[in-house]
């Protein structure tokens, strides 16, 4: 049974307050959150949660830390990876994509994203 698993989380939709400037901080943002977690898989089959995991525990700190405003996603997205190795020590990788989904960019049609990736 060796081998990686990766549990992933996407799409989590967040209303959050991250920004550098006083009109983000004010009236808030969509934002769009995507992370991916791997870790050695243990040699025989997983039986229990505590042996993998734990997504719900995964999605509780990523919208912890969303709901705290931040005034760069940078900040947020290595807060969100050492939140996730602190909590689970067996993850090996932790790579993380934040979205805003309508930055304050006058004519941009598009959106932002910060990915972060670090390895353990």
């Amino acid at each position: 049974m060796d081998g990686e698993l990766i549990i992933e989380l996407k799409e989590l939709q967040f209303f959050s307050y991250h920004g550098l400037y006083r009109e983000e901080k004010k009236v808030g943002g969509e934002f769009a959150v995507n992370v991916a977690v791997k870790f050695i898989a243990p040699e025989t089959k997983i039986s229990n949660v505590d042996e993998t995991v734990n997504y719900v525990r995964l999605y509780e700190i990523v919208k912890e830390e969303m709901n705290q405003p931040t005034d760069l996603l940078e900040t947020v997205a290595q807060t969100i990876t050492e939140k996730i190795h602190q909590q689970f020590s067996k993850v090996t990788e932790v790579k993380i994509r934040i979205e805003k989904k309508n930055p304050p960019i006058i004519n941009f049609p598009g959106s932002i994203a910060v990915v972060f990736e670090k390895t353990f």
